[in-house]
């Protein structure tokens, strides 16, 4: 017998809002916030568009020289890790049995852009925690002092199929009967002007089209879409045996039924039919479904023109066209490698309040016949949802979540 795998704890940020509780008020009533990014380090002679984070409420818990020391991806890390984890009740475990698995590469590109240009001319002066900052595991040394994790805990990276690669491995992890319990995080990729510039020019990020109408940009399966638009976000889910997580009282959000891992033996950024259908196809025989079960699907849904219709060729070829759509970038723009674990969040929040979220700017669909959640949000119990996520270097995800009501 499998054993059952349930969410049992949520933390998520992003520009709508912190907290799972104001998040999900603020992506139930549609709401968004784009703009020229302002952050500094992000702007060097341009003016990309993103959606960024006003302020970061950090728990009183986290110490003041944890706080010091902490970058913006580091600060994100340990507060929706803080909210899953007090949620979950992780307390309640040996943390020898408690996991992490952080979602992301190449997390904190802004930081080491300024850090780099601070200290251009005075190299001797380099602060010596350098050392430890510029890697991505220090993230992981972050958060396992902060909330005393024992068990294993390692970063990994799928480009922005990062946070649901993050999800796959907490969960193979408790299979493995090495944890009962494992957080996966979708780290906040913290961009720099350098890596803003790149995307553009590689004909990834928008956009030119609505450069002056911000709030117009992010338009993820529109006809008008000319690629995604940055935005900051991070996410934990707690991942837990079923049958722990009852033992204890702990309420899950749903169960994850079933998982696919495909890689298009592809370094190009180009986008793979091939691959995205199999991963589908994967994630719904593991889960034990047949597609006609699936009642809604957060796709990846970038806004990328090559992107957005290969992944409607997959669905489509995999039987999902009755399934209701909608796309969570559309309100908080494309976090990267964090996508992934808040599109996952996303997801399980909807699933509770029985109700989907507004899809913005989707004013012609490339698709018209899919079942789209346009500009108003639909009540609807979300019974077997799909969540996908696509990566840079041939990463394609797919997860099968299934209510616990």
């Amino acid at each position: 017998m499998r054993l059952e795998l349930a969410a049992t704890g949520i933390g998520v940020i992003a520009a709508i809002g912190q907290g799972k509780a104001r998040f999900a008020e603020a992506m139930l009533r549609g709401d968004a916030v784009f703009g020229v990014m302002r952050r500094d380090g992000r702007q060097s002679r341009s003016a990309f568009l993103g959606a960024e984070i006003n302020d970061i409420a950090i728990p009183a818990d986290i110490t003041p020289q944890m706080r010091r020391a902490a970058s913006l991806s580091a600060l994100a890390a340990l507060t929706v890790l803080h909210e899953a984890w007090t949620e979950a009740r992780l307390s309640d475990y040996d943390p020898s049995r408690v996991g992490l698995i952080v979602g992301g590469s190449n997390l904190q590109q802004r930081e080491t852009a300024l850090l780099h240009e601070a200290y251009r001319e005075r190299e001797a002066f380099l602060r010596p925690t350098y050392a430890l900052s510029f890697m991505d595991t220090d993230l992981c040394g972050f958060c396992t002092s902060a909330f005393g994790i024992r068990g294993p805990a390692w970063t990994i990276g799928g480009a922005s199929a990062s946070g649901q690669l993050a999800i796959v491995k907490a969960a193979e992890a408790i299979e493995s009967g090495r944890v009962d319990a494992c957080i996966a995080l979708g780290a906040l990729m913290d961009l720099s002007h350098w890596e803003c510039r790149a995307f553009r020019s590689l004909g990834a990020m928008g956009s030119d089209r609505f450069a002056d109408a911000p709030m117009l940009a992010c338009r993820p399966f529109d006809q008008e879409h000319d690629g995604f638009i940055y935005g900051e976000s991070s996410a934990a889910v707690v991942i837990e045996r079923a049958d722990r997580a009852r033992e204890r009282g702990a309420r899950p959000y749903g169960f994850l039924d079933g998982w696919g891992v495909v890689m298009d033996a592809n370094r190009n950024p180009d986008p793979s039919f091939e691959g995205e259908s199999n991963a589908i196809v994967q994630a719904i025989s593991r889960a034990g479904w047949v597609a006609d079960q699936i009642d809604y699907v957060n796709p990846h849904g970038t806004g990328s023109i090559i992107g957005d219709l290969t992944e409607l060729q997959a669905l489509r070829m995999c039987g999902l066209e009755s399934a209701w759509i909608n796309a969570t970038k559309s309100l908080i723009g494309h976090g990267l490698s964090a996508a992934g674990t808040v599109e996952v969040a996303s997801t399980l929040l909807q699933m509770a309040a029985g109700r989907l979220h507004p899809t913005r700017n989707l004013d012609a669909p490339i698709d018209g016949d899919m079942r789209w959640v346009t500009e108003n949000g639909v009540e609807h119990h979300i019974g077997r949802a799909l969540t996908l996520s696509m990566g840079f270097g041939g990463m394609n995800t797919a997860l099968c979540w299934r209510s616990a009501c």
